[in-house]
């Protein structure tokens, strides 16, 4: 249903790829995509970022919601990445930035730095339990997918679910008619 299947966000290194992730919870990837435009422009390293005013960065990230809580973890993470000079690798490393849990952390590392991972968003959870892949928490549905499927195909999976859910197995009035899963628990 997705050949071309890929992150939605727009970046073009490692930093803007963690703020954006960070700025995506809970909102849609194109609006993420035109405010980071605009912050990007602006503030286009951790430097930068580090040094911003607070105020400033919540106006330019209004329309995400969240704001007053995005705009802090994005400074204080730019802060510390600006500090250590490098952006981490691993998930707890990830994790210690602001703003960064597991599905974000699990994002980045899949999606920039090709380490097998799947990242549990709503989409991934609800298109999991719905096909009857797996169930329970975001950490069982996590835990069973990366057990179903060999890791090399961790990121297919992950990224096709996501779409999947996104697109078509919508949360309200799935559009079972265009979906190519004949054999769906859910029909």
């Amino acid at each position: 249903m997705f050949p071309n299947a890929k992150c939605e966000l727009n970046y073009n290194n490692l930093f803007e790829l963690v703020i954006a992730v960070v700025l995506s919870a809970q909102t849609k990837d194109e609006r993420v995509n035109e405010v980071t435009k605009i912050l990007f422009k602006k503030y286009g390293n951790p430097n930068l970022l580090s040094k911003a005013n607070c105020l400033e960065i919540e106006d330019i990230i209004k329309p995400l919601g969240m704001y007053k809580m995005k705009a802090k973890n994005i400074i204080e993470l730019s802060k510390k990445i600006d500090n250590m000079g490098f952006i981490p690798n691993t998930l707890d490393g990830l994790m210690s930035l602001d703003g960064v849990g597991r599905k974000s952390a699990n994002v980045i590392l899949s999606e920039y730095f090709k380490i097998p991972r799947i990242a549990v968003d709503t989409h991934v959870y609800r298109t999991s339990n719905r096909l009857g892949l797996a169930s329970g928490n975001v950490f069982d549905v996590e835990d069973e997918l990366m057990k179903k499927f060999d890791e090399k195909y961790w990121y297919f999976i992950h990224i096709h679910l996501v779409l999947l859910g996104r697109y078509i197995c919508k949360a309200k009035s799935p559009l079972c008619d265009k979906c190519l899963i004949k054999d769906c628990p859910s029909r």
